[in-house]
């Protein structure tokens, strides 16, 4: 029996350290339009995503991310399919955009895309950063109209939480109590789609007086699995969590052993590269 991943608590919903990633599902690679397309033609119906899910929830990884559940989507059909064939529930956190114009045209517009989140059955809203860094004040210290989205959020049954990959938005949040349970923070040792450094963004999750979902610890491929997992839950509190995508089922039990090692502070338990002139070393 795989042994289950460890957990945190965010606003009274348990919810495991190891979140489940979806660009590599949905075909954001952040590298080339040639690995969008592998990524999309992969996925191209609710079976490799089924058999991908199947791999997470092996360890009680049982919540997923993305930035549209849409009832009519090839990603959330994989997940109440996957729901209905295996008996278990997946945590949906939604990290939609959403029209932040200040009309009433603009607030009609958040709230329907809101609702229809809660429609899809998401615990979670997250308002996207994109959306968010619209409103915020610097002069301030403030995210102008936030309490507004936040309120339809809460009407709607969901949580809510920010994106928050411009590290002003924790801050802020922070300091005028915003009703916000949770954010998302780009987070890994390169630095890649940070905003400031490393250090810098190490000390704003520290501080933060929520729970985190970091993102990117990879670097969209850019470190090893080894080298960006081991740094991110050696660095992180144990109430944050780390959001990881994956292309296929085998990558979710490596990307999990690496991860349980470095909570436990071990070495990892994994087979050897298939390099053609291994060193003796490497065992080669």
């Amino acid at each position: 029996m795989a042994t289950l991943f460890p957990r945190t608590d965010v606003a009274g919903v348990s919810l495991p350290r190891m979140l489940i990633g979806s660009n590599w599902i949905n075909g954001y690679s952040h590298t080339s339009p040639a690995a969008d397309t592998l990524i999309r033609d992969h996925h191209c119906d609710t079976a490799p995503i089924g058999a991908l899910l199947d791999a997470y929830l092996e360890y009680g990884i049982d919540a997923i991310m993305a930035s549209c559940f849409d009832c009519e989507s090839l990603l959330w059909r994989a997940v109440k399919e996957t729901e209905q064939r295996t008996g278990k529930q997946i945590i949906l956190i939604d990290t939609p955009i959403l029209d932040m114009s200040d009309s009433a045209e603009g607030r009609l517009n958040a709230q329907r895309r809101i609702e229809a989140s809660a429609k899809s059955g998401v615990t979670f809203l997250l308002p996207h950063h994109s959306s968010v860094e619209e409103l915020v004040s610097k002069h301030k210290g403030t995210i102008d109209r936030l309490p507004d989205y936040l309120a339809m959020i809460r009407d709607a049954g969901m949580i809510p939480g920010l994106s928050a990959h411009m590290p002003e938005l924790i801050l802020y949040s922070d300091a005028n109590e915003y009703d916000v349970q949770t954010y998302v923070q780009i987070y890994n040792c390169m630095g890649f789609l940070m905003q400031v450094e490393v250090e810098y963004i190490h000390k704003v999750i520290w501080e933060a007086k929520k729970p985190v979902m970091s993102i990117k610890a990879m670097a969209a491929g850019r470190v090893s699995p080894f080298v960006g997992l081991s740094f991110s839950y050696a660095t992180l509190r144990d109430c944050d969590m780390v959001t990881l995508g994956a292309f296929l089922p085998q990558e979710v039990h490596e990307d999990v052993e690496i991860s349980l090692a470095a909570i436990e502070r071990r070495r990892p338990m994994l087979e050897g590269r298939s390099s053609p002139n291994k060193t003796v070393a490497l065992g080669g």
